[in-house]
């Protein structure tokens, strides 16, 4: 590395954000960027440790100490050409991405891993800024055609890639926009949807098409694809809900966490929402029904719309504060995480199940709970148990069923090709060949592998990619 002894001399200093007062007054993104000296900096702190487990920690395998030194010596260019030789998207990743390659580093034994994300953010906004991202179109093309489902991180990388290998690549998007769970799903203080459309004008040069408010399964059918195109990938994310089959869960005011932030999202593009169908948090009293990344995304859309209130439940018991690293290291640890949107206010409850919902004139008003035990059984199994005499009650005007997706929506294209499918309802295909019981029909991110992360979805398009190229051409110079 550059400077060995950087990480002794340099304390890690990372990005921050707008006050919280000044930011839930507003949708848009509120992280306040290091300026370039300082990032340099910070790269310097990667240290010669040897065994870089950042490699491991990443799923796209980033090239971590590369453009960390890069970026210390003030490469930049060659910093973006070497972050974009495994990620296509690093300005999705340097917004998202939990940063498991910080988890990873080395320096994370002593709790100051080097800010990586930052870093990766850093280099990709300024590679645009700058000019240096442009259109890589292929020397010749193929003449064969792939069809890409679905227009998420996987569709989107897999598309990409095969558009440079010299394919006519056609994405295929049910909803008006391109983005998938990108556009919809995540909330645009965590991700402005203009880099969504910006990479979308890369990729047009590059070759590919685009076709919103086609949804494959409806209006046009699968087997037309078949007939139509060399290869059809399947990338059209794990969408079926985890719902709460409880009593009173036909009240209304209960919904599904995506219903409610897509609404927020084509709020803000302009588009017009029907006064009758709207879900909105304003003045009221808000449970959101689980912890993770949707949940907490809940809670920032909920109080930027102004909520009286706002709660969110996990049914799991509280993390430990800090882990312990000698068991966990290094690996993703389960651990106490605060996310921007916890911190702008709202109450967390841990160790809770939902017994039923109470509703005051057909419209949710309570939410009745009760306090949980975990233990262990004698075959290390983890039992969930009520604790007898714990019931309590939440007051709720609204509540947000945010406890993760179970696998791809069956109805529609899945069974009108009739796919395997894997035991827990993903479509079945392995992570090398990408293939599918059908033939040349490939399945690639979270309808493969289950709900995941938008790092592990660009990591499956662009090793599908290679894989469909593969199958055309019986050979693959794609990474």
């Amino acid at each position: 590395m550059g400077k060995p002894t950087g990480f002794l001399e340099i304390p890690r200093r990372d990005r921050t954000y707008q006050p919280v007062a000044d930011r839930i007054r507003h949708f848009r993104e509120f992280v306040i960027p290091l300026p370039p000296p300082e990032v340099a900096e910070q790269g310097a702190r990667c240290m010669d440790c040897g065994i870089p487990y950042c490699h491991n920690g990443c799923p796209v395998n980033n090239l971590i100490p590369d453009w960390n030194d890069l970026v210390y010596r003030d490469k930049w260019q060659e910093a973006i050409r070497e972050l974009h030789r495994t990620n296509n998207f690093p300005e999705f990743t340097g917004r998202v991405c939990p940063a498991p390659c910080e988890a990873a580093c080395t320096l994370n034994l002593d709790d100051k891993p080097v800010t990586i994300k930052t870093i990766e953010c850093a280099i990709v906004d300024r590679a645009w800024e700058e000019g240096w991202i442009k259109p890589e179109i292929p020397e010749a093309r193929t003449g064969k055609r792939v069809a890409v489902i679905g227009s998420g991180p996987a569709g989107l990388a897999c598309a990409q890639q095969l558009a440079r290998a010299g394919h006519a690549v056609v994405v295929f998007e049910k909803n008006d926009r391109i983005g998938g769970l990108l556009r919809y799903g995540i909330p645009d203080f965590k991700l402005s949807k203009h880099l969504i459309d910006r990479r979308m004008a890369q990729m047009r040069a590059e070759g590919v098409t685009f076709r919103p408010n086609t949804h494959v399964g409806v209006d046009v059918s699968g087997r037309e694809l078949l007939d139509q195109f060399d290869a059809v990938v399947l990338a059209g994310g794990s969408e079926k809900p985890r719902d709460l089959p409880v009593p009173g869960r036909e009240l209304q005011g209960i919904h599904f966490a995506m219903d409610f932030l897509r609404q927020q999202n084509k709020r803000n593009a302009g588009d017009f929402i029907p006064p009758e169908a709207e879900i909105l948090a304003t003045g009221k009293k808000v449970v959101v029904i689980g912890g993770g990344d949707t949940g907490s995304d809940c809670i920032g859309t909920s109080i930027r719309q102004g909520a009286m209130s706002v709660v969110q439940l996990e049914i799991l018991p509280q993390p430990p504060e800090k882990e312990n690293k000698l068991l966990t290291w290094p690996y993703w640890p389960n651990k106490l995480r605060t996310s921007t949107s916890q911190e702008e206010g709202c109450e967390r409850l841990f160790a809770v199940s939902t017994q039923r919902f109470e509703g005051k004139d057909g419209r949710v008003s309570k939410v009745h709970l009760v306090k949980v035990d975990w233990s262990q059984d004698e075959n290390g199994r983890w039992q969930m148990k009520e604790i007898p005499g714990s019931e309590f009650t939440l007051d709720a005007d609204l509540v947000l069923l945010a406890m993760g997706f179970v696998h791809p929506v069956h109805e529609g294209l899945l069974q009108e090709l009739g796919v395997e499918l894997d035991p827990r309802g993903n479509v079945k295909a392995d992570t090398r060949q990408y293939r599918t019981s059908l033939d040349k029909v490939f399945a690639a991110g979270d309808m493969r592998r289950g709900q995941s992360l938008v790092v592990w979805a660009i990591r499956e398009g662009r090793q599908c990619a290679r894989a469909v190229d593969e199958y055309l051409m019986g050979y693959s110079e794609l990474p």
